[in-house]
């Protein structure tokens, strides 16, 4: 009985509340030119009523008479209001973004509505009270701007129902700019700062309080935080390192803004958010790069990429344009993928203000005759020969075409370089030809050999060198993308073996050592890259599970969980890389870069070997391609031929006949 009154007066309230959500909600939904008229609409009705109340609340009572001039007088104010609030462009904003600029602009209508009124009154000599306008510029500003600041408020809560939960870790420039963005986005609503900063610590930024990174669990707790966000770019690779492990365990998604040299150089925005990257977990601090060499074989050179479009070819272009060399030729087999990157450079260059000839060829690394073509045209000075099929699975299941185009196309490349007079010819390889338990390593390997049996040559002008590194962080075919995707799709995460462990080294990073490894070769260098300590894959998709909010383990009650599933070795897979033959190494002056002394084979043998190889890839004798691989790479060994699909389906049958003759006799044409 005792609630009885409070309900019958809180019922209308909560239903007149309703109604006016209702109202909201359909005008937010109309088009902008109606909801531009009905905005306009309203700020006259308001003009209106400030004159009317101005004088009501002067004169103390509602009992007063106004005559035909005072009548004049609002009418002319009216209409030159209007005027005045379109000129300023009062109805251009949006007012779910409206900021400081849109309510000077208000405050600014008022006061000139406010001259025109008491212009006007003082002319006409108007029986009102001279402090009626002051009165109306306050209610003019109250009521025009408390209209937009209602809306707007509608739209934040809405948009704040819709939208998770984040924490910003850092609470510097970049922090608050990033806050920025988010509250006139639609998808994050942040709701507190995180710094280690003890003097930003309590304090309140932006409306928001910054608190210590002890009280994240809390904090995540006590907001239902989904995600945490660094905007931490100037730290240094160690502390990010440290601050992402602290992180590793709590049941938040952990993602990044760019860092402070991919802002410096124009690649990226603060409010770009991105996934963790892995060279982020390595914690590896990069070392600066020496301008000199990467000038000596590029700055003001024709230079050509192959195999630009893929993952490696297609940062070396990134990085050379910046040495600005004369011309680029970019040269790939991929239509689309030669397509994007020069469409990627050409921005690139504009944004830069850089004016390099970039030429986008078409074109195969096993077409020696236009490759040779292409070096004469252009008077291409420097090759990066990064065009090769790299996945390990995916060459042992096609042999013969992954050997034709990792050995053959490395053959054709080089001595049409030689022919052109190209001066530096640089190979991209892998630490998978080191000792290779697959076709693609062997082919790596050999591709390596006919580099150094090249260099031998006396009246070779040509300097040959290849650098070896092992994996990329986002490369195609790398672990990193896979993985990312498998957590997105709920698990499992697969990894092939529990002791399996790689190198790991960030794309960037790789093509900048490749650029200034190549100003070092002499002729016949190998070169290899130091890669820091290798990583186990199981410990990197652990990581990467606990960082995108999961757990690996069922008992855990902080998160759901995402299992990880052992699925065995791939073909021709090892379980740990290596990335020298022997011991045999020196230092070049670099810190990442050694040198590596290795034996290869008689350039007459390689020859030998290369005929036989030809033979065996245009008659599909994968018996023999490997038979011949296993001759010539150290350490190779007895490689049995199981996987490759058109060997498989033929039986292993007698080996067709060569398709020409011809194949073999462009190999060495000058020896017929």
């Amino acid at each position: 009985m005792l609630n009885r009154p409070r309900n019958f007066i809180t019922r209308p309230v909560v239903g007149f509340i309703g109604s006016l959500r209702d109202i909201l909600q359909k005008a937010v939904e109309l088009p902008r030119n109606i909801k531009q008229a009905c905005l306009f609409s309203l700020d006259m009705v308001y003009v209106t009523a400030a004159m009317w109340l101005a004088v009501a609340l002067r004169f103390g009572h509602l009992d007063f008479h106004l005559g035909v001039v005072e009548y004049a007088c609002g009418a002319v104010t009216l209409i030159l209001s209007a005027m005045v609030f379109l000129r300023l462009g009062l109805y251009r904003a949006v007012i779910r973004f409206m900021g400081q600029q849109a309510i000077w602009a208000i405050v600014k209508a008022a006061g000139y509505s406010t001259l025109i009124l008491g212009a006007t009154v003082f002319f006409a000599r108007a029986e009102v009270p001279r402090s009626m306008p002051f009165i109306y510029w306050v209610l003019l500003v109250v009521g025009i701007g408390g209209t937009r600041l209602a809306v707007r408020a509608y739209y934040q809560t809405k948009l704040r129902a819709m939208s998770e939960n984040v924490i910003i870790y850092g609470a510097g420039q970049s922090g608050r700019q990033l806050l920025q963005t988010l509250q006139h986005g639609e998808q994050y609503h942040p709701v507190v700062f995180v710094d280690d900063d003890a003097c930003l610590q309590r304090s309140i930024i932006n409306g928001l309080q910054v608190a210590p990174p002890e009280d994240l669990e809390q904090l995540i707790d006590q907001h239902d935080i989904s995600q945490v966000l660094l905007a931490i770019p100037s730290a240094s690779q160690e502390r990010r390192k440290e601050i992402i492990n602290s992180l590793v365990g709590l049941p938040v998604y952990v993602r990044t803004v760019p860092t402070i040299n991919e802002l410096l150089a124009g690649e990226a925005s603060v409010n770009q958010i991105r996934d963790i990257d892995l060279d982020d977990l390595l914690g590896r601090e990069p070392v600066p790069p020496h301008p000199e060499l990467i000038a000596k074989c590029i700055t003001g050179k024709v230079v050509m990429v192959t195999g630009a479009g893929g993952s490696i070819g297609a940062q070396l272009c990134r990085q050379i344009i910046r040495a600005e060399p004369k011309e680029l030729i970019l040269l790939d087999n991929s239509e689309y993928a030669l397509y994007s990157i020069e469409r990627e450079l050409r921005a690139s260059l504009k944004g830069l203000g850089l004016e390099v000839e970039l030429v986008a060829l078409l074109g195969s690394v096993q077409d020696q005759n236009r490759l040779e073509s292409i070096y004469r045209t252009f008077k291409v000075r420097t090759v990066y020969h990064a065009a090769a099929y790299k996945h390990v699975p995916m060459v042992e299941y096609n042999i013969a075409e992954g050997v034709a185009n990792n050995v053959f196309g490395t053959w054709y490349a080089a001595t049409a370089a030689v022919k052109a007079g190209v001066e530096t010819f640089v190979l991209i390889s892998t630490d998978k030809a080191v000792r290779p338990t697959n076709i693609m390593g062997a082919s790596k390997r050999l591709a390596e050999m006919i580099l150094q049996g090249l260099a031998q040559q006396e009246d070779c002008s040509t300097c040959f060198c290849m650098v070896r590194f092992g994996n990329v962080l986002g490369s195609s075919g790398s672990v990193v993308p896979l993985f990312r995707q498998q957590v997105e799709d709920g698990g499992p995460v697969t990894v092939t073996h529990p002791e399996v462990s790689r190198y790991f080294m960030s794309i960037p990073e790789a093509a900048q050592l490749v650029l200034q490894a190549g100003a070092m070769a002499t002729g016949g260098d190998v070169f290899v890259l130091d890669m820091g300590e290798p990583v186990r894959i199981v410990d990197l998709a652990k990581r990467m599970i606990r960082l995108s909010g999961y757990e690996t383990g069922h008992s855990s009650q902080m998160a759901e969980h995402i299992d990880i599933e052992f699925i065995g070795l791939r073909p021709g897979e090892k379980l740990h890389e290596e990335l020298l033959l022997g011991t045999n190494v020196t230092g070049t002056g670099h810190p990442m870069i050694m040198r590596a002394e290795e034996e290869s084979l008689p350039f007459s043998q390689i020859q030998r070997l290369l005929v036989k190889l030809r033979q065996h890839c245009d008659t599909l004798d994968c018996d023999g391609i490997s038979s011949v691989l296993s001759f010539a790479v150290s350490g190779f060994g007895d490689h049995k031929v199981r996987y490759d699909h058109l060997w498989k389906r033929q039986g292993k049958l007698v080996a067709m006949e060569a398709a020409t003759a011809s194949n073999v006799k462009e190999l060495f044409p000058d020896s017929h």
